[in-house]
This record gives structure tokens, C-alpha cells and sequence, in this order.
């Protein structure tokens, strides 16, 4: 027996169904999870919705589980991205410290900074408790900085 089963009340099957008539005017991603509620809604099993919507198995258990868990919208939207929830680690403050810092001379013995010699000197100066390499590359390519 389905942990989550798909039961939708008569004003969301026809919210779904207006939704997925229109087309056009949906993404194509709410417009699969509409459909699939849809045909989980009529009792069809997750393979064959998975089948006839070219879909996996497991993307119609999600939507449905969602459906069960957190309601209509959310099993129709897209989850917010672990990138869109993390805080970016620079403000404008700190990106203008670093920039300037790759501009400067580099230390002593050195021809020029390396992306790791950098996050360790501003971890050094206190600008941030720590620092990747990788996030000063990304810093200084969106700013189109060379280091050459």
C-alpha cells in the first residue's frame, strides 16, 4: 500500500486541470507535477504515470509526497536551490578588499597571488572567519579580474 496516496479535493482537481489546459502560459516542469497528480489522482500506479509522462518513478513519488506533506503549491513549485539558500560569504565591502588585495604586490619570494594564498590572507586581515580558494575564483572572474 503507498505511504503517500494522491486524494484531491474538487477544487484542487480543477485548478489542476485548468492548469494543465492552458499550456502555454506554465512552466513545463509544474505542468508534468499537474499531470502527474492528475493521473495519481485516478488511481494510476507511479510506473505507469512514470511511463506515459517519460518521467522516473521516483520524480512521481516526490510529487506526490510533497502533495501529502506540504499542499498543492508546494508539490507544484520548485524546491528553493541549496545555493539560493546559502548567504554569500562576500559583501560589496569584503569583494572590493579582495579584489584590491590581488592587485597589490604579492609577498615577498612571490611572482603573483595564488586563488589559495589569497583566502588565506583575508582569513589573516579578519575580513572573513574562512575562505575557499574556489570562492576567491569565483569572486574575481564575476568581477573579470586578471591576476596576470
Amino acid at each position: 500500500m503507498k505511504k503517500y496516496v494522491v486524494d484531491l479535493s474538487k477544487e484542487e482537481k480543477e485548478r489542476l486541470e485548468e492548469l494543465t489546459s492552458k499550456g502555454t502560459t506554465t512552466g513545463a516542469r509544474r505542468l508534468r507535477r499537474a499531470h502527474t497528480l492528475l493521473l495519481a489522482n485516478e488511481g494510476m500506479i507511479d510506473q505507469e504515470i512514470a511511463r506515459v509522462l517519460n518521467s522516473s518513478v521516483s520524480t512521481v513519488e516526490r510529487v506526490r509526497k510533497r502533495l501529502v506533506e506540504e499542499g498543492l503549491e508546494a508539490a507544484l513549485s520548485e524546491r528553493p536551490r541549496l545555493g539560493a539558500i546559502l548567504r554569500r560569504k562576500l559583501d560589496g565591502k569584503a569583494e572590493a578588499y579582495l579584489v584590491a588585495l590581488a592587485c597589490s604586490e604579492p609577498p615577498e619570494g612571490r611572482q603573483r597571488w595564488t586563488m589559495q594564498m589569497l583566502a588565506d590572507k583575508m582569513v589573516e586581515v579578519g575580513v572573513v572567519e574562512r575562505m575557499s580558494d574556489e570562492t576567491v575564483r569565483r569572486t574575481l572572474k564575476k568581477g573579470t579580474l586578471s591576476r596576470g
